[in-house]
């Protein structure tokens, strides 16, 4: 910030020093002349102050601006420089480092009429000490007011989305304009960061219901075409069956044992698709590896049924017996 010092009263250590030492050299000298002692510290005094006052410093980062009888003289520092006192006054100390400024727009209303409340943030550095000095009065003031209207004029230019996808080019904008009008005050502009977008509670939950809905129309349009192409490709298959019936069979036997299989549980096999199947055959085939439990018996019944071959009657207890005792007994064996 610039520091308007009209009565600088930065003494520095050395300043007073010197002081001290040339005003107590003064004053000893005149006693050893034989001067009254109140002239000589009076003299001793007033020198003391005159040296003190003239010199002066600033630090690395600064330019003084000095003028004598109000006129400019130039600038001096950094380090230590000597002034004429009561003739010589520094009436600025520029800070010539980067700085920051943030600054806003409240309630400005965009190119589509949504009120919004804009933060934004300039970095921007005093190159020329000497205009900003002479040609501006205030010139912290003067870039946050060139600032805040700048980004108003682009604020009502751009529409909401703009403002909300856009904030580097926003931005830009705010830097280029923004060094149009202070070229001749010695300052350039670094940057300017568009830092938060605000909008009215009732809009951000209307927007959030428009991009919810949005995203569900794509959700819908994105299994539309998905069953789409799905029933395509079962048309495809279907014309591949139709011209290769053995094909059809052979899918319909593979479904039927993937089920079996994996999930081991009963099917109901509709009659047209099993005798298409020769359902017999195949479970007498996957008995016979084990895959079934139970199917080997029931295979065998039925595939004897299906050669022409009638299975053997069952014996009945009575005729067990008739052919166990026409069985020859060993000897010493107990009836």
């Amino acid at each position: 910030m610039a520091r308007h010092t009209p009565n600088d009263t930065r003494y520095s250590f050395a300043a007073l020093v010197a002081g001290l030492i040339a005003g107590g050299g003064l004053a000893g000298a005149l006693l050893l002349a034989a001067v009254a002692t109140p002239i000589a510290l009076t003299a001793g005094i007033a020198v003391g102050v005159f040296v003190a006052a003239s010199i002066k410093y600033t630090d690395q980062w600064e330019k003084a601006v000095l003028l004598r009888l109000g006129r400019y003289r130039g600038l001096r520092g950094p380090g230590y420089f000597t002034v004429v006192p009561i003739i010589d006054r520094v009436s600025y100390h520029i800070d010539q480092r980067i700085r920051t400024t943030a600054f806003g727009a409240e309630s400005c209303l965009t190119r589509d009429t949504v009120p919004v409340n804009v933060d934004a943030i300039a970095f921007w550095i005093v190159r020329d000490a000497e205009r900003a000095a002479l040609e501006v009065q205030d010139y912290d003031e003067a870039v946050i007011l060139s600032a805040q209207t700048a980004l108003r004029d682009a604020i009502g230019k751009h529409d909401l989305a703009e403002l909300i996808q856009s904030r580097v080019e926003l931005g830009h904008g705010l830097k280029v304009a923004l060094e149009q009008k202070m070229e001749n005050w010695g300052i350039q502009v670094q940057s300017v960061e568009i830092r938060d977008v605000i909008i009215p509670p009732a809009l951000e939950d209307a927007m959030s219901r428009q991009a919810q809905a949005e995203r569900e129309r794509q959700a819908r349009i994105i299994l539309g075409t998905a069953e789409t192409e799905i029933a395509h490709k079962f048309v495809e298959a279907a014309d591949s069956y139709r011209d290769h019936p053995l094909a059809m069979n052979l899918r319909a036997m593979n479904m039927l044992y993937e089920s079996i299989v994996k999930r081991g549980s009963l099917m109901v096999v509709p009659s047209g698709l099993a005798d298409s199947l020769n359902v017999p055959r195949l479970m007498g085939l996957m008995g016979a590896t084990g895959m079934v439990p139970g199917a080997e018996s029931l295979a065998e019944g039925e595939g004897v049924k299906s050669e022409g071959i009638e299975p053997a009657p069952r014996q009945s207890a009575s005729d067990a017996d008739a052919t166990t005792n026409r069985l020859p007994r060993r000897q010493g064996s107990p009836v």
